[in-house]
Parts: structure tokens; sequence; C-alpha cells
């Protein structure tokens, strides 16, 4: 059987690893250049491989193929290999038909990141030989063919669960859905919430799915939907009735989260190291998700203590002249944006813009107008930007087309007392690498002032 890698990244080299480990005949071929590290991998086992190129006649006679989760479907391979009917997997369908360890599977619009370092960071205080794959960590199939754990907890974005199929998660944890890659769905957005969805196919009442019971875009396709899996969802105290059947309760009143497990626990949010509502959701997730695999209330309570956050992500960088620089890069849609400024207890000047992915930017007006003091743009194109806030605003807006130049223009204008938020709304790449790079560089920009 021959299999084809499209993509020669950490998912598409650890499939190849993978396929070439149980007998396939395999071929990687990325239209990029690949990294020198993937590259040396790729030698040291005698996989061939192209870059720079696609050439129809080593792909299109594949079985089999396992596309990278960035390659859209509009690109021209994709199209062949759709028109001569060829299966077309993620590198999660592939390695899952390889391994038999529990896995707990993250998506969401926001929080994927967070909620997944932290339940692979219960698990590893709990002493389980646990795994870290998906969209964080190392490529799932390359741990199943050279590692292998007993347990994976596996962050899933809605381009690795359309290429899914057979793929069946012990644990899914699905947080919210808000308007995100609207360029890859058409620009409808029932064909996102789709295929955040699809984290459910193919789980019986054996598994466990994790929600948010408040958010609107879940609750109206579950009254649509009908969900074999065991529910445990999670609420807060804006809901009027309280069910013991709940995963947790975020009780805002009394800052506090119970957890309705078998031996409840209780802990103070103050207790917790990562701060916002947001978080707290985030942590009502994980902890479920912990209980479920078997860990003990006192290590869920000690490792929500011990937890440091993600990097990027609400990210303290430092305080200059009594104004403090936060950097949230890996917000790359307007929702993320919306729960950093939710956070904020201090007036801001809000850094924002790249490649836009057909925002909206009205989720985030009410919380500009009452926190934000100064907008300041960062993109190659900021006219939707200037247009939108220009009109629904009454914020001091300054236009700059790099991101040390706004950096600069933050120290100018921000007052002692003042936050610095870099929340760009957009994806990073006008300008960037991606949004590590972005974060990166506008931390880089802080020291230098």
């Amino acid at each position: 059987m021959r299999i084809v890698v499209l993509g020669a990244g950490e998912s598409g080299v650890g499939s190849a690893i993978l396929a070439q480990n149980k007998g396939f005949d395999v071929f990687v071929s990325d239209m990029s250049a690949i990294k020198p590290q993937y590259k040396a991998e790729l030698e040291k086992r005698n996989i061939p491989y192209e870059e720079k190129q696609h050439t129809e006649t080593l792909i299109l006679n594949a079985d089999e193929v396992i596309k990278s989760p960035g390659i859209p479907e509009k690109a021209p391979i994709i199209k062949a290999l759709r028109a001569q009917n060829t299966p077309i997997i993620s590198e999660i369908e592939f390695a899952g038909r390889y391994t038999k360890a529990k896995t707990i599977c993250i998506t969401g619009s926001n929080g994927k990141t967070t909620t997944t370092m932290l339940t692979y960071h219960i698990l590893c205080e709990a002493g389980y030989k646990v795994g870290l794959a998906g969209n964080v960590g190392k490529s799932f199939a390359w741990q199943v063919a050279e590692q292998e754990f007993d347990y994976y907890v596996i962050e899933l974005s809605s381009f690795q669960l359309d290429g899914m199929y057979d793929f069946r998660a012990d644990v899914a944890i699905l947080l919210n859905i808000t308007p995100d890659h609207l360029d890859r769905y058409e620009y409808k957005f029932q064909n996102y919430i789709d295929s955040k969805f699809r984290i459910l196919q193919n789980m019986t009442k054996e598994q466990t799915f994790i929600y948010w019971s408040e958010d609107p875009v879940i609750k109206a396709e579950l009254a649509k939907r009908e969900i074999m899996a065991s529910q445990a969802p999670f609420i807060d105290t804006r809901c009027e009735t309280r069910d013991a059947r709940y995963g947790a309760q975020y009780l805002i009143d009394t800052d506090e989260l119970i957890f309705g497990f078998e031996e409840e626990l209780r802990i103070k949010t103050e207790e917790i190291t990562i701060k916002g509502k947001h978080n707290m959701y985030n942590s009502m997730a994980a902890a479920v998700a912990a209980n479920i695999m078997g860990v003990k209330n006192e290590t869920i309570r000690r490792s929500l203590a011990t937890f440091q956050g993600v990097e990027h992500r609400l990210e303290y960088v430092a305080t200059i002249r009594g104004v403090r620089y936060i950097n949230d890069s890996k917000a790359t849609n307007v929702n993320s944006c919306w729960y950093a400024l939710q956070s904020m207890k201090t007036p801001v000047v809000l850094i924002l813009g790249g490649t836009d992915k057909g925002n909206d930017y009205s989720e985030i007006a009410d919380l500009v107008r009452e926190k934000v003091h100064t907008l300041i743009f960062m993109g190659l194109d900021n006219k939707k930007l200037n247009e939108y806030f220009g009109l629904n605003t009454n914020c001091k807006i300054i236009d700059t087309d790099n991101l040390a130049d706004a950096v600069k223009a933050a120290y100018d204008v921000a007052q002692k007392g003042d936050t610095v938020l870099l929340s760009p709304c957009c994806a990073s790449f006008d300008l960037f690498k991606n949004y590590e790079d972005r974060g990166e560089q506008f931390k880089q920009a802080v020291k230098q002032l």
C-alpha cells in the first residue's frame, strides 16, 4: 500500500515515520522548503521526499493521503486527489489506528491550548505516562511510532477534525464555538460548527463529552443532534438551575468552583494560578477530564495551584514606567480578544491587526468602548480596522504597518496604571511566520523600550 504524506512539518514527518514503521511504501511532498531538522529525520530513515513542488505522478498513485492541516481544500493537488476519490485523512486519524492509549481530545474556538496544557499538567502530576499532541507538543503519529504512552492529551483544530473519520476520543472537550477560519469554510458559520462537532463522531455511552453548556452555539446544536456519549457539561451561575449531573459549576458570587465528582471537590478561584472567567471554564473542563481518567481530587487541586499558563496567551512581559505589557499573540480571532479585554482591570492600549479571517469586530466593540483609550493597528492592510473602529468607537487610533512601531507608539501614549495589550484578533501571516513569532517579536520590542 502506498501512503503519500502532504506537508513535511511536525505532523507530516511523524506520519511518514509511523507509515514506514508499519511497512507502507511512503512518499513525502511539500510545496515549501522543508526545515533542515525534518529533512534530516527523513533522510536518516531513507524516506523519499520532495520539496518546493508537488509532482502529480508521484502523488496521484497513492492509495491513501495524509494531509497536513494547513493545506486547504482549494489547493490544486487536493482537488486532483478528490477528483479521483483518493482517501485523504489527517495525522490524528492515521495514528489513532495504531494505539490503544486513552485519548482526551480538546477543541473549541478559544482556550484549546490552555485547557490541553492544563489537562496534561494534571495527568503528569498524577504520575501518568502521558503524551501531548496535536496543535501542541510532538506529533501524535511520531509518538505512537517511537514512544507510545498510556494516555494522550490532544489539541484538535477544525482542520484536523476535518480529516478524521473512524477515530474516536475517549473524552471529548468542546469549550466554545465562535466564528473563526471562515475563509476555510466558504464563509459559512454552520460549516465551521459542523467541523467542530466532528470531535463527537463514533462516540458511545462508554465515552464522555465535556462542554460548556451555556455557549449559545453549542446549546443550539445540541438541541438538533443526538449525542451518544455520556455528558459532563460545566456551567456558571448565570444558569438558574443547578443540576447534580453537571460536571462542574462556577459560582461567580462566591468565586468558587464545585466539581460534581463522586467525592465533591470545591476550589476557591484564588487557589488557581491562571486568572479570568475564561480560565475558570478551562480549569473546569480539564479537572473533569482528569477525574474521568481516575486522578484524585487532591492531585487536581494541587495541579490547578501550580500550573503556569501558556506562552503567548495573556502572558505578562514587563512593567515599564508603571505600564504593564501583556502578550496575547495567540488571540488570532475576535472572541479570543474579547476574553482578553474582559479580564483587563486597568485602562488599555490595544494593539491589533494582521490577516483578517472574515472577522466581525462588533463582538468586542462594547468592551473597546469601555476599556480601551487607544487602538494601535499594525497590519499591512488596516483598512477594515480603521473603517469599523473609526465609526464605532471614540478611541484614539494610531496606524502602523509593523510591530516595532506599534510598540513604540504604545509606549508614547500609555500612562502609569495602563496596560498595553497585544491581542491581534487576526492571523499573523502578513508580517510573521506564526503567532509565536509575533509574540516573541513583541516581547523583544518591549524589552528594547
